[in-house]
């Protein structure tokens, strides 16, 4: 198995994109990654696309097709593959990459990620999204996600003392973090009582504990590790990639403070990596709720489980923490296109090992990625590194 490298990177601004196609979004992103390794379309070995759920969003199907053509790929006949996982398409179409390169199938893969979500309305957004769940046994039921991830917030109140300002301070650290990203949907500040003041949408979860509804692209390019300074001086290495799967319902887990499949794909991850959480320096983790950070960096290893709301109240996942999570403002603040998220954060995690992340920069030298699909039902965790 070959070693993998990130040799260019390229992502839209989040948001309310109106003026930008579904397409145009993938290309824009696209685009700036090749331009970033200096790479020509007809180099291009595959192609692989996270995307949830274009037809329902905007009643597209064959989405792999339909950007190889805009692309400009479809007279060079380049392999285009549309995956999904939920919210988890992006991180298991950089998987999918991954293993394409590693396994010397292809040398050079575009992996990116593009979601159009606000051509619906709310109720029909929050409808889609739901379709990640069991649609049988919650959805039907009228299980919504924040419904979903509140009942987990109240569980993890009761099981281990979290306090509401601890999963309201996820918010806050976030928004902040995202008024230094120039791509971010929300950069402006909020404070602890504006996120426990906000509309309830599911007790104890308000709209500010809420990622929002976002449209948005990220891509990346993927190379052999012994051909990646053809491409640039400075590329960043794949060191581990897991992925893991667990019930889809919320009820059939043996415990909802816990998202196994997390736990799993970081194991693998890690594993491959050679390193320990502590060897991580800085993350990017899949805060759809707060509640779900706190999840994170307790299943991550972090942390000890319960401890998750003890290490946002110390400060330690902060810019200038021990392990700063979601530099770029997360889901939460950033956005969460769903489809695009996952590759977005490696965008991130690719810029902070570079030094290129301006205003918001850590000093790092590894890097991990966190994508989440539903209320857990899929994971992917990447290990990224300076270090070949």
């Amino acid at each position: 198995m070959r070693d993998v490298a990130i040799v260019g990177v390229g992502c839209t601004e989040f948001g309310e994109m109106w003026d930008s196609s579904f397409r145009s979004l993938f290309i824009e992103a696209g685009v700036q990654a090749l331009s970033d390794a200096d790479i020509k379309g007809k180099h291009i070995d595959e192609i692989y696309i996270g995307n949830m759920s274009a037809g329902r969003f905007i009643a597209q199907e064959h989405v792999a097709a339909l950007i190889s053509d805009y692309s400009g790929m479809s007279e060079l006949h380049v392999p285009a593959t549309r995956v999904e996982a939920a919210c988890a398409s992006g991180g298991l179409a950089l998987r999918q990459g991954y293993m394409a390169v590693a396994s010397g199938i292809s040398d050079t893969v575009v992996v990116g990620g593009v979601e159009k979500m606000t051509d619906v309305v709310s109720n029909q957004s929050i409808e889609i999204l739901a379709a990640a769940s069991d649609r049988e046994w919650e959805a039907f039921y009228g299980a919504t996600f924040p419904g979903l991830y509140a009942m987990i917030a109240n569980r993890h109140i009761h099981e281990y003392g979290t306090k509401r300002e601890q999963i309201a301070q996820v918010a806050v650290k976030n928004h902040y973090n995202a008024t230094m990203n120039p791509k971010a949907q929300f950069q402006r500040a909020i404070s602890i009582e504006k996120v426990l003041n906000a509309t309830k949408v599911a007790d104890p979860l308000t709209l500010f504990d809420s990622s929002p509804i976002t449209d948005g692209a990220a891509a990346l390019v993927l190379v052999p590790a012994e051909k990646a300074h053809q491409y640039t001086d400075t590329p960043v290495y794949i060191k581990g990639s897991g992925q893991a799967s667990d019930t889809i319902s919320l009820h059939d887990r043996r415990d909802i403070c816990t998202i196994e499949a997390t736990v799993e794909a970081a194991k693998t991850a890690y594993k491959m990596a050679g390193i320990q959480p502590s060897d991580v320096d800085v993350a990017e983790v899949h805060d759809c709720f707060t509640i779900a950070e706190i999840l994170a960096t307790e299943d991550l290893g972090f942390c000890e489980k319960g401890e998750g709301g003890k290490l946002i109240e110390e400060g330690k996942t902060e810019l200038d923490g021990d392990i700063p999570i979601n530099p770029s403002g997360g889901l939460k603040a950033c956005g969460h296109p769903v489809g695009a998220t996952g590759i977005k954060q490696a965008v991130e995690i690719t810029t902070q090992l570079l030094g290129e992340a301006g205003d918001r920069q850590v000093d790092c030298e590894t890097g991990l990625c966190h994508n989440v699909g539903g209320s857990g039902g899929t994971a992917t965790v990447h290990i990224l590194s300076r270090e070949a």
